[in-house]
């Protein structure tokens, strides 16, 4: 599959709370919600040389909280495992956003 760097749609903010609210609808009080990653290191990530977007992996962290591993994809589709991996991100709750239609409603 070729990619490239176009993958994607851009959504309404209405579709947004409609998809958050139905997975907020699925999980227990406290799970995770959403995770935050800085500029600077998702920047590290496309900024690598043949880069075309960035693929995101489920993963669980230590204590079993929801939680993504952030790689690299090249214009073949394929993951840039040499390259920058990006873990450990800001979890919400505990670093969240002012309530909001994506996070609340």
């Amino acid at each position: 599959m070729t990619f490239t760097g176009n993958e994607g749609s851009i959504i309404t903010l209405a579709e947004g709370s409609i998809m958050t609210a139905e997975y907020r609808a699925t999980i227990s009080t406290g799970d995770t919600i959403g995770l935050a990653v800085g500029k600077n290191l998702l920047a590290s990530i496309l900024d690598q040389k043949g880069c075309m977007g960035v693929r995101m992996y489920y993963a669980l962290d230590d204590n079993g909280k929801n939680q993504l591993v952030l790689v690299g994809v090249d214009s073949n589709g394929d993951d840039m495992t040499n390259g920058v991996i990006v873990d450990r991100l800001l979890a919400c709750p505990v670093v969240c956003s002012i309530k909001n239609e994506l996070n609340s409603k």
